[in-house]
Parts: structure tokens; sequence; C-alpha cells
């Protein structure tokens, strides 16, 4: 993890051991997290999410390590202003310094499947 996703992690942790003292609050309301993405295999299409749902290629989705599952969150590529909105459906990734997994058709749309991986920025929607 870099210095810059360590500093915001710490900055949300700290607003949120805050936020529990003056009331109830959810661990990932309004986090923004900054890292790596990088977008799943073909080999896994069909394969189980921990959802439960079979993963697909074409869909919006996405794998992260905490976010609960069914979380909509915004990717952001800051380099090239390009969005997309994805549902948190899976687990992952499981490279260190990358911090979401998207579908192909997610990392299409940031056009990252030259690359393989992008620097980004996701944002909790929901």
């Amino acid at each position: 993890m870099g210095a810059r996703s360590r500093l915001t992690l710490a900055c949300c942790l700290t607003s949120l051991l805050t936020a529990g003292i003056a009331g109830s609050v959810q661990a990932h309301d309004a986090a923004t997290e900054e890292g790596l993405a990088s977008f799943y295999s073909d080999s896994l299409q069909g394969a189980p999410t921990a959802s439960g749902e079979p993963f697909d290629q074409q869909a919006l989705t996405a794998a992260h390590p905490s976010l609960p599952l069914g979380t909509k969150v915004l990717v952001t590529r800051p380099d090239t202003g390009q969005k997309v909105e994805v549902l948190i459906n899976d687990r992952g990734p499981f490279v260190q310094g990358r911090i979401i997994d998207l579908s192909k058709r997610a990392a299409r749309k940031l056009d990252m499947l030259n690359r393989g991986v992008a620097p980004v920025m996701i944002t909790q929607v929901n």
C-alpha cells in the first residue's frame, strides 16, 4: 500500500472513530481509496463470485477486499477522467498494491484493456 493510500485510510479511520463516539456510522460511508485497478481473466467467466452469482465479464461488477457485497462504487481514472460505476460482488484483488478487480466491460469503459492495470480512485456511491 502506497503512502497516499495509507494516508487516505488513516484519515478515514480517524473520521470513523470520531464519528463512532458521536453516533452510528457505516464503515465505508463516503470512503475514497486510490491505487491500481486490474481486471479479471477471461478464464474466470462463469465462476462463482463471493456473492454466489456467476462471474460475467459483460456485467459492470468488481471485486474489492472489504467493501460490503452489493456496494456500488464510482471508479475514476484520474489520469484520463474516465469513470464507470460498478457493483461489488466479489472479493479481491489478491495482488499486492491493487485495490479493485474489474469486469472486462468496466475495464473497457476505463480504456485499460491494453495496459492491464491503471491508477484509479474509488468512491462509494451507496
